[in-house]
């Protein structure tokens, strides 16, 4: 299950917080500047980029020491 099965949607608010979701499900909110870094960011990627810079926010990304069962 990755990110072509079950990718990460976005969405602003009136006051430029960013709600990323995975799932029909907010998993986190980016708020302030970090908020605007990110759609700055989003708004120049490509959709496999989007994918894993959302990914990155919310911290669900693989660091390689995952052991594979």
């Amino acid at each position: 299950m990755g990110l072509e099965d079950d990718p990460f949607d976005w969405r602003t608010t009136k006051d430029g917080q960013v709600l990323v979701s995975r799932g029909g499900r907010v998993v986190t909110t980016v708020r302030g500047p970090a908020a605007s870094r990110l759609l700055g960011r989003l708004a120049q990627a490509s959709e496999d980029d989007a994918q894993q810079l959302l990914a990155r926010v919310t911290g669900n990304y693989r660091r390689g020491n995952e052991r594979r069962g």
